[in-house]
């Protein structure tokens, strides 16, 4: 999460676009930060940007010159970690080291830190000189600003410091350089320690932070790494573009994918095993590499089976809405679909569903692309549409494997569609998810792919369709008084809108001042009852089938998310962010 330090000064008025401009070309000839370059002119002072970093970002800022530092607390960081992240140890009460660094939200260095010797990381503010002054006086002398300020990894290995990068050309002469470059070099590049180190980092701090996904993204002049933690996407580090291809060996090599292969996207899946309090636990990474303009987009997404909610009451489930839903996953045949966008919790709910339905009297078969989570007791296949096994070749063997509850991925297509549905018409209970928006446009859907109605309204039992919000920390849990208009245009009603006090988090040090920690489903359940079997024979709207749906007692994505601020699970905004009255 890079310090935009010329934007924040522009907005503070403390220099000109001409200064920044001037300062940008400064630090092209000379390199260094921009910070340093603006005081290297004389357009602001040290002190200067100290104090709007600490105002920014809610960190204090001190004077090093007045500190004595003790030796014993030099000695928990090491020269050469102090050096590459420009950070000088201050301090250890307890179980908390403090430093001082340039760059309060360098979140990679204090993680490293962390790790590094156990404790956990308070940082303030310090002025860059003062940083580099204090090292020179704790550490030896550091090289002068040109090594201060160079970067993290450089400084961590000299060995890929002698990687050649073409500074002079464009970016398709890079481009055709790069893919001249063999096999072997990049294996040895993904090989180097610090490339190691650093991708090991990236993976243990993305568990440390409840991330789902881990984003490296090459873009013309930076590498950027992303997590995605609760929902949110969210800058974590840009290590330097140099070290591009070798991030992207390292990973590939993990995942057991051709590295020499960069013009056709890739998966693959990485299993790790570290130490988790005293006890061994394993985490896969599904890994996926896909060529962009500027190199290949890895996204790494974290299936940790200790964070799979298989308890159907613990997942945001409306007591009614639950009791239709187990009412019709316990019915001996027919298909029940769960719909949403990507990243909406589908595949938890349909993993908890067969966990409540699996017993060992029913054969559960199941056909998934990936298979994310293996469930004792239950015969999943990875869909491998490449040497022709799809979800309708899967589901075809199925029928000959006597199955009693068949769970596909996804009906991606009129084939899959109609196999499914008439299995859900010989006798099986089918699972299966869609992408639609809401539950009602969902036999819509069906009826596009190509499905006669007949068959739809014969063989649905119900559809959910679910989104995730995320859940406001209970640590720092408080009220925010909301003006009733407001209420009421977000969709509760006008004595509902008299009583309620929506809460939010004012953010700490659990939730990451985010205000928010973890996430909660909001579920519209549609029970296909006999009413809305003749709707759908005759050809009704999804708009006539949900006012069907609601006369008949649905509960609306809205309206459980409405619930949900009631009841102080989450805020208004996230709601009117995820669903529509």
């Amino acid at each position: 999460m890079a310090v935009r330090i010329g934007e924040l000064l522009l907005k503070e008025k403390r220099i000109t676009v001409e200064q920044l401009q001037e300062a940008l070309n400064h630090q092209r000839q000379h390199g260094g930060k921009l910070g340093f370059n603006l005081v290297t002119l004389g357009f602001v002072k040290d002190s200067e940007i100290t104090a709007l970093l600490s105002k920014q970002y809610g960190v204090p800022s001190i004077s090093l010159a007045d500190f004595e530092i003790d030796p014993a607390v030099i000695k928990l960081v090491p020269a050469e970690t102090a050096q590459k992240y420009q950070i000088v140890p201050l301090a250890r009460a307890g179980a908390t080291l403090t430093i001082a660094m340039t760059d309060p939200t360098n979140v990679f260095a204090m993680d490293d830190i962390r790790f590094m010797t156990g404790y956990n990381v308070e940082p303030v503010v310090a002025a860059e000189v003062a940083v580099l002054e204090a090292l020179g006086k704790y550490y030896g002398k550091t090289g002068g600003t040109g090594a201060a300020a160079t970067s993290a990894l450089e400084l961590a290995s000299k060995a890929l410091e002698q990687m050649p990068v073409p500074t002079d050309t464009d970016e398709v002469e890079v481009l055709e350089e790069l893919e001249e470059i063999s096999a072997e070099t990049l294996a040895r590049q993904g090989e180097e320690a610090p490339i190691i180190k650093l991708v090991n980092v990236l993976l243990m701090s993305a568990i440390q932070k409840g991330a789902s996904d881990i984003h490296i993204e090459p873009y013309e002049k930076e590498l950027r790494v992303r997590y995605r933690i609760d929902g949110v996407l969210y800058n974590i580090m840009s290590p330097p573009l140099k070290f591009r291809d070798a991030i992207t060996s390292r990973v590939k090599i993990m995942a057991k994918l051709d590295i020499s292969e960069k013009r056709l996207p890739q998966d693959g899946r990485i299993k790790i095993r570290f130490q988790d309090n005293g006890q061994p636990k394993d985490i896969d990474f599904r890994v996926s590499c896909l060529p962009t303009l500027f190199g290949e987009k890895i996204v790494m997404r974290l299936l940790d089976k200790d964070k799979l909610m298989l308890d159907m009451t613990k997942l945001g489930f409306e007591s009614e809405s639950l009791a239709r839903f187990e009412a019709a996953i316990l019915k001996p045949w027919g298909m029940v679909l769960v719909t949403g966008p990507t990243g909406s919790g589908k595949t938890n709910t349909l993993y908890s569903s067969i966990s409540r339905i699996n017993t060992p009297e029913t054969n559960i078969m199941t056909a998934e692309d990936p298979v994310e989570f293996n469930l004792m007791g239950i015969n999943q296949v990875q869909v491998r549409e490449n040497i022709g096994l799809t979800f309708a070749a899967a589901l075809r063997s199925f029928l000959r494997q006597d199955p009693n509850i068949i769970l596909v991925g996804e009906v991606r297509d009129f084939e899959t569609a109609e196999i499914a549905i008439k299995a859900a018409l010989t006798g099986h209970l089918v699972l299966s998810t869609l992408h639609t928006n809401d539950a009602p446009s969902t036999v819509n859907r069906l009826m596009n792919m190509g499905i006669e109605p007949f068959l739809v309204a014969s063989s649905l039992n119900l559809i959910c369709a679910q989104r995730l919000v995320r859940r406001i920390c209970k640590n720092c849990l408080e009220p925010t008084p909301t003006p009733a208009p407001a209420l009421v245009q977000a969709g509760f009603s006008n004595e509902e809108a008299r009583t309620v006090v929506p809460q939010r988090g004012k953010g700490c040090e659990k939730c990451n001042n985010t205000g928010f920690k973890g996430r909660v489903g909001l579920y519209e359940v549609m029970e296909v009852t006999e009413e809305l079997r003749e709707l759908i024979l005759v050809g009704a709207s999804a708009l006539e089938l949900r006012r069907k749906a609601i006369e008949d007692g649905m509960i609306t994505l809205r309206q459980s998310g409405l619930r949900k601020v009631k009841d102080g699970v989450t805020t208004i905004d996230e709601v009117v962010r995820e669903t529509v009255k």
